[in-house]
């Protein structure tokens, strides 16, 4: 790869090669790491490019080493992007005291107060420098381009695909954090990040987004675990149900009976989504 984007590691995998890098971000002003699984056909083509977005405390091993999504992307055709969750190595005071605020929880936001708008910019860092960094050196089309997550990464994915409907042409999410103004988990992050005025909060939010600006994409996958132990107090599904039946906008949300939030509950599913991608991206 060119420029100032550097392997770390590279393994072959099902044919194709999977790869963490790294480079310097202009938006979070510190090095960051992502990383990246290239199927076979990307050897002789551009193919359909998937960005996944991991959940709190995570960084992108989490996702490489447990979803146990390369066998079914190599078979399909699809790269799969991997950011980390926040940037690491500003050295904020305070920034890794909680495990849901500051390093491994950055909510995919462009931060606006001090100290964290220094730095703490996941959402720009997606959508903009991310995006183009991978357009210009992998073998992908980003004109095919779907975005997944789970927890906080399935809240990352709704409002990054609500936001951005012409970059992303399918959003699927596990676990999603639905209504960040309406959770602890989110209350807490918002806050922090953006300051009290909870109206900024709304373009954070999904079901908020759904409400103001609505989805003409494709039907929107959710698998929710019924054993999740974080359903009722931070997830709230129903909401981002009630906001989809209120203004029209297609939701496929599937409850799995006794399924937790761990990376097992995934991988059970991980194929489901990779085919729905594939088929929205074809």
């Amino acid at each position: 790869m060119e420029g100032t984007i550097k392997a770390v590691t590279q393994n072959r995998c099902f044919g194709g090669v999977q790869s963490v890098y790294t480079h310097q971000s202009r938006e979070t002003g510190c090095p960051m790491r992502f990383g990246v699984f290239l199927p076979p056909q990307a050897k002789s083509a551009r193919v359909p490019i998937l960005y996944w977005l991991s959940g709190l405390t995570c960084t992108e091993e989490n996702f490489i080493v447990k979803a146990g999504a390369q066998r079914i992307a190599a078979a399909l055709g699809l790269a799969i992007v991997v950011p980390d969750t926040s940037p690491r190595g500003l050295g904020i005071p305070g920034e890794g005291e909680s495990y849901d605020f500051g390093l491994g929880a950055g909510f995919y936001v462009d931060a606006t107060e001090a100290p964290w708008s220094r730095g703490y910019r996941m959402y720009s860092y997606i959508t903009k420098e991310l995006r183009a960094d991978a357009a210009a050196a992998l073998p992908v089309d980003p004109t095919r381009a779907a975005i997944f997550g789970h927890s906080m990464g399935g809240h990352g994915a709704l409002t990054i695909a609500l936001k951005n409907p012409r970059d992303f042409k399918s959003v699927s999410a596990f676990a999603p954090i639905a209504s960040p103004i309406r959770c602890p988990w989110g209350e807490k992050a918002l806050r922090g990040y953006l300051g009290n005025d909870r109206a900024r909060w709304r373009e954070y939010d999904a079901t908020a987004l759904i409400e103001d600006r609505g989805w003409t994409g494709p039907k929107i996958l959710v698998d929710q675990g019924t054993g999740d132990s974080f359903l009722e107090s931070q997830l709230k599904p129903e909401l981002l149900r009630q906001a989809c039946r209120d203004f029209g906008v297609p939701l496929d949300l599937r409850l799995q009976d006794g399924y937790d939030h761990s990376y097992f509950f995934i991988a059970t599913f991980i194929e489901d989504h990779l085919r729905f991608h594939a088929e929205n991206l074809r």
